[in-house]
């Protein structure tokens, strides 16, 4: 296995680095793309940040999505590649466009280089957006990997982003894939450890509720996931001869309120974490605060509906084994704390 050369796409994103980790700790050689030599350094930083020294098992790639220079160069002489790199803004697009065409012809340009490179298995992070919007599982059952979401309902951009993205992945896989393999991996809300000042959404969510930037709660729930065990899912779905031509949710347990989540951070960071409140806001109010801020517009149509997914797949065929929901997010917020971007409460 030593010597087996894997390509992380985005390796300065949140989940990237904890891909670049995982993958150094089972003994791979990892080439990572970015989309300029100054974010070099900070994918050092952060690997460093997670405790990984990468050495000279370590390289770079200079690629953008949006363009097809550079790809030949980054797939080159690569076994595997990790497709993590997708747009995900913290706002909301001018034009939907803005995230889809990003997210779909990138998908495309990095599977087309594979291909062409022979590069044995491509594994996409995909998304719960992918399976979770449009028509709820039959009976009020949790969300599995047979689900997909419906682009024409009315989803967000980014939802839809995904789920096109997803599509058009295996759509090219049966039409031009030859011999290149694919296996994508649909995570929920990705929480664990912060590396750095660049995270996740949903990370920034946890420093939102610990700055006291949130002075009450939607009725919303969501999923949760550690960013590490999302990482040993990708490694998982690279090499297992079964995962060829499958998906897999990533999910650590039952959807959480965000009362819930909050609660349990308030209860595993105790005096860290006094800002959080706990309050709920009528779902009146998120609706008329949506008339005037696209963010919360964009939470409207999700209030109070309470959806599930479930892990079984993973767990039973790859034997993965994530850590628990309340770990994932007390990682979130120690690490938060630690990289000193919460206030001290005084």
């Amino acid at each position: 296995m030593g010597g087996e050369l894997v390509l992380v796409t985005g390796g300065s994103g949140f989940l990237g680095a904890h891909c670049i980790l995982a993958l150094l700790k089972a003994g791979y050689r990892v080439r990572t793309t970015v989309r300029a030599a100054r974010r070099e350094a900070d994918v050092i930083a952060m690997l460093k940040a997670g405790g990984g020294e990468p050495g000279d098992r370590l390289s770079f790639a200079i690629a953008d999505l949006m363009s097809d220079a550079g790809w030949p160069d980054a797939v080159a002489g690569c076994d595997y590649v990790l497709h993590v790199a997708s747009p995900f803004p913290p706002g909301v697009p001018k034009h939907q466009d803005d995230l889809i065409i990003p997210a779909r012809e990138g998908a495309l340009r990095v599977l087309r280089a594979a291909r062409d490179a022979d590069v044995k298995r491509v594994v996409l992070t995909s998304s719960f957006a992918a399976i979770g919007y449009g028509k709820m599982p039959p009976g009020g059952r949790s969300f599995t990997e047979e689900s997909w979401t419906d682009p024409t309902a009315k989803v967000s951009a980014y939802v839809k982003s995904k789920t096109l993205a997803e599509r058009a992945a295996w759509d090219f896989i049966a039409a031009e894939g030859g011999k290149l393999e694919l296996a994508v991996v649909n995570p929920v809300g990705i929480f664990g450890p912060v590396l750095g000042s660049d995270h996740s959404t949903s990370t920034e969510f946890v420093q939102r509720m610990m700055n006291g930037a949130m002075p009450g709660l939607p009725h919303l729930s969501f999923g949760v996931v550690d960013a590490r065990d999302v990482a040993d899912l990708h490694v998982r779905a690279m090499t297992n001869p079964a995962a060829s031509g499958e998906r897999f949710l990533a999910v650590a347990g039952d959807f959480m309120t965000v009362r819930e989540i909050a609660q349990t951070v308030k209860t595993r960071l105790g005096a860290a974490a006094s800002r959080v409140t706990t309050r709920e806001l009528p779902d009146w109010l998120v609706r008329v605060v949506g008339l005037f801020n696209a963010e919360a517009a964009q939470l409207v149509t999700e209030l109070g509906k309470v959806k599930n997914a479930t892990n079984a797949k993973a767990v039973r065929m790859l034997g993965w084994a994530p850590r628990s929901r309340e770990d994932a997010l007390a990682a979130t917020a120690e690490s938060l704390v630690r990289l000193g971007l919460v206030k001290t409460p005084k």
